[in-house]
């Protein structure tokens, strides 16, 4: 089996970031970076997909935004979660786990 498309990365990508943030704040690369070495190298985001799920997340209160350096010595914005955020974080992610579930109930045939 090859990579996940984009259109399959897309349902969960919001989920995926609010994931990464909520241990640590970080800038763009850094997130795409932590997402693909969490799932050991199978989900890779790209930036046509992840800058507009990053605008559209701080859009909606979940994210704070700063600009600052990054390790590299580059200019960067740097996200993290808000109080609100962290709480989506926590709904989506028991909800993703009972999606989760429910698939590999139908896929075992159970």
């Amino acid at each position: 089996m090859g990579r996940p498309t984009v259109d399959l990365l897309q349902g969960s990508l919001d989920l995926l970031v609010l994931r990464v943030l909520a241990e640590d704040e970080l800038h763009g690369w850094g997130i795409s970076k932590r997402i693909r070495e969490r799932s050991r190298g199978v989900l890779e985001v790209n930036q046509g997909s992840l800058y507009p799920a990053l605008y559209r997340l701080r859009d909606q209160g979940l994210l704070e935004a700063r600009w600052g350096v990054s390790p590299e010595g580059r200019r960067a914005k740097f996200y993290r979660l808000t109080r609100t955020g962290r709480s989506r974080f926590e709904e989506e992610r028991e909800g993703w786990r009972m999606f989760s579930d429910a698939v590999e109930h139908v896929l075992a045939g159970a």
